[in-house]
């Protein structure tokens, strides 16, 4: 049986290479050649795994272009009903992290695998990058409070380019002109949206706390950059292998110390107490109110997971085209959810920040990354948890 499969196996393979002979030759055109070699790659790769995976990378990648983005209009939703207190939604992006948690256990028995010990370097990494993590939330929060979704969610996009340039600075990551394009590029469109703030401004808000709601976003990027490098250069220097289950220790861990600092802020700023007297106020009732507050803590801990498994499964590239689409999605579905103002110059900033990802996305494609974790993920393969 096993050689009436190989013989058959052959044969289909001598066919496609014969059907394949036949594009290429006189008869076929450039472009057509070109469809059929890229058809032959997906397929290949396509092949090269089993269900499980692409089963696991379609949920990642639906959780990033589908929780992200509820997450964003839900903060904005926060605001716009009544809800005041910054320190409640930075709380929420971490409460869920006993989601992420769940999702831990299982790969310790489908990997075989034990937790990773914690050594007193790791931990005190852990709960910095935690910390950092509470006043990164912080800050999308104020600016969450003062500008629209969709200005936000471009301004947020800015995290890209300093990611880039504190990958470059820390971990020894490659730029080149195409990186260094994109980075011009996302800093044109954010100019844009600060020369812009007559346009979007909502009534209640001032010029000075619009001004303020662009710095605190582009402050966090900035800090979400920093985090995103200091997460690699952990893998790097403490852990030295990347795996899945070791990047989901490091989220749950970071996200629990980042939850409890955040509460802990909660605490000593009044607003849990004030969420009682907030929820009785929020326009729609008490019900309305924890409704956004818990789906706000799952869709971003959805997103964080699908973030990770996008990441670990596939690459940084996959995972830079589809925040490449996610600014787009967001932005739309703000305009017509929330009804967020959209101006000329804003669609202009729009357009300019996914060029600026489509740049950067070309860019790492093209650049070996000098990281040793780049190299321990492209020699992983099978299922990718191990």
């Amino acid at each position: 049986m096993e050689a009436g499969h190989e013989a058959l196996t052959k044969e289909h393979m001598l066919r496609a290479s014969t059907s394949g002979d036949r594009i290429e030759g006189t008869n076929s055109t450039p472009i057509k050649s070109q469809i059929y070699k890229f058809k032959t790659r997906v397929w290949e790769a396509y092949r090269g795994k089993p269900a499980s995976y692409w089963i696991l990378l379609v949920l990642g990648c639906g959780a990033m272009l589908v929780a992200f983005p509820a997450s964003s209009l839900l903060s904005r939703l926060y605001y716009a009903n009544g809800g005041k207190s910054k320190w409640i939604i930075s709380w929420v992006a971490v409460a869920g992290w006993p989601l992420t948690a769940l999702a831990l256990f299982p790969t310790y028995f489908i990997c075989k695998r034990f937790p990773t010990r914690l050594s007193f370097k790791l931990t005190v990494s852990y709960a910095i990058l935690g910390f950092l993590s509470a006043g990164d939330n912080l800050l999308y929060a104020y600016a969450y409070a003062y500008l629209p979704a969709s200005t936000a969610s471009l301004l947020a996009s800015s995290s890209l380019l300093f990611s880039a340039l504190f990958g470059y600075l820390l971990v020894g990551n490659k730029l080149n002109a195409s990186i260094i394009n994109a980075i011009v590029i996302i800093t044109g469109s954010l100019t844009i949206i600060a020369l812009d703030s007559d346009s979007d401004r909502y009534s209640n808000v001032s010029k000075s706390q619009y001004i303020m709601g662009i710095l605190w976003d582009i402050l966090g990027s900035a800090l979400h950059g920093l985090i995103f490098a200091l997460s690699e250069l952990i893998f790097v220097k403490l852990l030295g292998r990347m795996s899945f289950h070791v990047v989901l220790e490091q989220q749950v861990m970071v996200s629990l110390f980042a939850f409890i600092f955040t509460t802990i802020g909660l605490i000593v700023d009044g607003s849990f107490q004030e969420m009682k007297s907030e929820a009785r106020n929020f326009k729609g009732g008490q019900a309305s109110y924890y409704m956004v507050i818990i789906w706000g803590a799952i869709t971003f801990q959805l997103g964080v997971l699908g973030a990770t498994a996008v990441l670990f499964l596939a690459s940084t590239v996959l995972a830079g085209v589809l925040n490449a689409v996610r600014v787009p999605l967001t932005s739309i579905a703000a305009v017509i959810l929330l009804k967020d103002p959209m101006s000329g110059f804003k669609i202009l900033s729009l357009i300019l920040t996914f060029w600026g990802f489509c740049s950067y996305i070309y860019g790492n494609s093209t650049t070996p990354s000098s990281s040793r974790i780049s190299q321990q993920t492209s020699r992983s393969d099978g299922f990718g948890l191990d």
